[in-house]
């Protein structure tokens, strides 16, 4: 057994059934180490693909994402999908080779060919945790570790760098490394509510005459008790982008001024699972309710922003505990939420018809993807909002359409161009994804707004024949138009082989996107 084998062998034991990568001389020994094995390999055209895609299958499915990579270069392109996943805490795991063994020299460069000083610190600023091995490791274990790290609330990205001699290495056959109940199923258990804090946010919560029910990207999975909570208080249930389509009655963005108006009235909010960052308080221009509580599994990501008058240190499950005696009226009128973008609107509408509510819907930072990720939410929405990251949206839904689920990726001319070679990966391995592309033939967030501003045309793209460039991938494509969307998506949705549908239009970025903040502008 090698250590190629002990790594496969782990995460088989974690039940880890697919991995991206880009193969390379460094780690071959792992990919022939795949191929013996029960888990799919999908080989992707860059390695920061690898990365996106492995976050994507994560939102998607709720389970690890790996990612396989090659040595200096190989890993240094996946910084940026990995600082994504970092921002949106995304469970990923990253296996990196780095240079042999037997030719490093601590403190060192000695120019060996992919060597930087230390690979496993260009990520310590986006991941949870770095493990560079050595060869007294079981790089099973190395990788047992790193799944349950990651799924462990709060959940984010892990690195793992092996030295590519440590992958044809003999490795010592173990028993009992990974179990499902100790990494895909959620890692360490989260920390247990203390009765007392569970007790004083009763308290303030049955106090209220207008509470207020702020979930966040932590609070993904705890949908019923979150609603449950709301009807109880008679509070609006409101969501930040990482929590859209929590919940059926959940109300975004709290960036459109009729959703911030119930902030601004409400006198106690809870937040769960939400570190109230910039993006979603409009870079605090928001007032800080008078009175803040705070259900947070982390109590310093809970209060690094506003100090909360409370901090219930608990999953966001805990909310069900608060035991509001009664079930209150509704203190506040449902909000007329206004798309005022006629093209978003008929974007908004075809995505309605053809869809099924299982969808997942993977957004890039488009002016198409800013609408939907916050007009739009469902359960199976992805939005990269934690870092804003261009050219997430295709190699995202890549992973995602291996969740058994019908998914979509909406771009823009630009943000696809990032990763258009990736046409050849959907079609060598037949991933069931429709790319719904919009073409304003330029950089539209950068255009003047509104009638004024700088820019015009030094924003326009050459762009190719979106649709011949598909096609000479092998997959099918089609110019439609937005009234004919609706009806040409149904029938690409209901394809499995990949396809693209390319749309000719222009919108006008929505209230979520910073030029168009109200509150910045008072």
């Amino acid at each position: 057994m090698t250590g190629a084998d002990g790594i496969v062998a782990a995460l088989e034991a974690a039940e880890v059934e697919v991995v991206f990568g880009l193969p390379g001389v460094h780690n071959l020994r792992l990919w022939e180490a795949l191929r013996a094995s029960g888990i799919r390999p999908v080989s992707v055209r860059h390695e920061p693909t690898a990365g996106y895609a492995a976050d994507g299958y994560a939102r998607a499915t709720g389970k690890v994402g790996v990612a396989l990579v090659t040595t200096g270069p190989g890993a240094a392109n996946c910084l940026t999908a990995i600082g994504e996943a970092n921002a949106s805490g995304s469970p990923v795991v990253l296996v990196a080779t780095d240079i042999p063994s037997t030719l490093r020299r601590p403190g060192v460069v000695r120019g060996v060919l992919h060597e930087t000083s230390d690979q496993a610190a260009m990520f310590a600023p986006v991941t949870k945790h770095q493990h560079a091995a050595v060869p007294d490791d079981d790089l099973g274990e190395r990788i047992t570790e790193a799944i349950a790290t990651a799924m462990t609330a709060p959940r984010g990205p892990v690195y793992v760098g092996v030295p590519t001699d440590l992958l044809s290495a003999p490795a010592e056959r173990r028993a009992n490394r990974a179990t499902s109940s100790s990494t895909q199923s959620g890692g360490a258990a989260a920390p247990t509510a203390d009765s007392g804090q569970i007790q004083r946010a009763t308290d303030l919560l049955t106090a209220a005459r207008r509470p207020l029910v702020l979930a966040g990207g932590g609070a993904r999975h705890a949908g019923a008790a979150l609603g449950a909570l709301a009807a109880r208080l008679g509070a609006p249930l409101v969501t930040t982008f990482g929590a859209a389509g929590l919940h059926p009655t959940a109300l975004a963005p709290l960036h459109d001024p009729a959703v911030g108006a119930l902030w601004d009235q409400a006198d106690v909010v809870i937040g769960v699972g939400t570190d109230l960052d910039g993006t979603d308080t409009q870079n605090w221009q928001q007032p800080r309710p008078p009175t803040l509580i705070q259900l947070n599994v982390d109590a310093a990501d809970a209060a690094k922003n506003w100090e909360p008058d409370l901090v219930v240190v608990a999953d966001a499950a805990a909310a069900g505990s608060i035991a509001v005696d009664v079930r209150r009226s509704r203190w506040f009128d449902p909000p007329d939420v206004v798309v005022a973008d006629e093209g978003a609107r008929t974007l908004i509408a075809a995505l309605d018809e053809a869809l099924p509510p299982d969808a997942a819907v993977v957004c890039d930072m488009c002016i198409p993807g800013y609408w939907v990720g916050g007009y739009r939410p469902t359960e199976g929405l992805q939005y990269p909002i934690g870092w804003g990251t261009l050219g997430f949206g295709f190699p995202a839904a890549l992973g995602a359409s291996l969740s058994r689920r019908p998914t979509v990726a909406i771009c823009g001319d630009g943000g696809f161009l990032f990763a258009c070679g990736e046409l050849a990966a959907a079609e060598q391995e037949r991933l069931p994804v429709t790319v719904l592309l919009f073409d304003d033939g330029g950089y539209g967030m950068l255009r003047p707004q509104d009638g004024g501003g700088a820019g015009g045309d030094r924003f326009l793209l050459h762009t190719p024949d979106f649709v011949a460039l598909a096609q000479a991938f092998g997959v099918f494509a089609e110019a439609v138009t937005l009234d004919d969307l609706g009806t040409r998506l149904a029938l690409h949705v209901d394809d499995p082989a990949p396809s693209m549908i390319v749309v000719r239009a222009s919108m006008t970025p929505p209230p979520t996107t910073s030029p168009k903040w109200y509150r910045s502008r008072r």
